[in-house]
């Protein structure tokens, strides 16, 4: 019998010259996450896998990440310019960084009407035809520019440019890993104040330079995700980790066992309690929580009359 329970964690904070980010779950050295709440607080998430092998990740995924906890969990507050940036694959990532790649997806939160988002080439390129573009200043006229919305889902596979402005707040859910190419930072890289890091040379073999349609699962919104006859949505189903959104009704009783893996629950609207092993959390709007895969039977109870809750799984790393 497992003594754990749903695991919150100490959120991080990190500045950024665009906005800010708050790291809710990372196994990311150097930044961490410390457990918040039970017998196990202060004890780090890597730290727990070490313990507890796969009563956390589940069997497979613990054979495949050991000690590292395979998914990152980051609310973005994005107010001014994100770099136009990509992230490469896992083969280019642990050959150049030993890191994994960064596959990754948004969920907008809040989207000011001045809001965009910058999503794949809206033609086909030369990579000399791109880098021509960074070092000319115009590159937005290349880019695919969406009008985000609440509720909104976009998919960022590895190789894909991207970039946002205009007050976007996201939920990232992503690969455990930091590693990001910019290729252009809308001038502030020209300014020896602002001037950051920048990565074309490194980034122009990694870049997708199809022209890209924008479509399901890159973007999708419908208005409502869920209908009243249905209170789960598959978002995303791909290689590395799922995402559903789930609609709490008055009480969800759930088996982690089914699973087969952790789960994580981010609560995108309204308030949720979940039960389960040797305690309980609440979790308000842009929290989270993990749901050990071990852990057994466990419910969750909605607080608030609408309840909405992204329920994110891994896998274990490709063949």
């Amino acid at each position: 019998m497992t003594n754990l329970y749903p695991l919150k964690f100490k959120p991080i904070l990190k500045e950024r010259v665009w906005g800010g980010e708050v790291w809710q779950i990372s196994g990311v050295e150097g930044d961490i996450s410390l457990v918040s709440n039970g017998f196990l607080k202060e004890n780090t998430i890597n730290d727990l896998l070490e313990t507890y092998l796969g009563e956390i990740a589940g069997d497979e995924i613990y054979e495949s990440f050991g000690n590292i906890f395979p998914i990152l969990v980051k609310i973005l507050q994005i107010n001014d310019s994100l770099s136009l940036q990509l992230h490469p694959s896992d083969e280019i990532s642990l050959e150049r960084h030993d890191s994994y790649g960064k596959t990754e997806c948004w969920y907008i939160l809040e989207a000011k009407p001045t809001a965009r988002i910058y999503l794949g080439l809206n033609k086909d390129l030369t990579p000399q035809e791109f880098y021509d573009h960074c070092t000319n200043d115009s590159v937005e006229g290349i880019m695919n520019v969406i009008t985000p919305k609440k509720g909104d889902f976009i998919y960022i596979k590895p190789g894909t440019l991207h970039a946002a402005t205009g007050g976007i707040t996201v939920a990232e859910i992503q690969q455990v890993s930091d590693v990001t190419y910019r290729v252009y930072d809308w001038g502030r890289e020209h300014n020896p104040e602002t001037a950051r890091e920048m990565h074309l040379d490194l980034a122009i073999d990694c870049i997708n330079y199809n022209k890209m349609d924008i479509h399901a699962p890159y973007y999708l919104y419908d208005g409502e995700y869920l209908s009243k006859e249905e209170n789960r949505r598959t978002l995303l189903n791909e290689e590395h980790f799922k995402v559903d959104i789930l609609s709490v009704n008055e009480i969800e009783r759930l088996e982690s066992d089914n699973f087969q893996s952790f789960i994580i629950y981010f609560a995108t609207e309204g308030e949720a309690i979940i039960r389960g092993g040797n305690g309980e959390v609440s979790l308000k709007r842009g929290e989270c929580t993990v749901v050990p895969a071990y852990l057994g039977e466990y419910t969750i109870e909605k607080v608030t009359q609408k309840c909405h809750l992204l329920e994110i799984t891994g896998k274990p790393r490709p063949e």
